[in-house]
């Protein structure tokens, strides 16, 4: 179920953080950004604000998301 969970989670947190960060990407690496980025947020909202349940998963994986797509376009997207 967690896998399944991470899925869900990832998919909805990448169409977020793509959407709100003005990135057109394809399905799978909207997911994959989504799923890295739940994997990142949700850590990192855990542990510095001990935050549990959906919604704090939800949060920090489209927090984590938003980071990602901003470090992508920071340092490799704009050569």
């Amino acid at each position: 179920m967690g896998v399944i969970y991470l899925i869900i989670i990832g998919a909805a947190a990448g169409f977020l953080a793509t959407r709100m960060m003005k990135v057109e990407a394809g399905i799978v690496p909207t997911v994959l950004i989504g799923i890295a980025g739940a994997l990142i947020g949700g850590l990192v909202i855990r542990v510095l604000l001990t935050v549990t349940g959906l919604l704090g998963g939800l949060i920090g994986a489209v927090l984590g998301a938003m980071l990602l797509i901003w470090l992508y376009q920071t340092y490799l997207g704009r050569k």
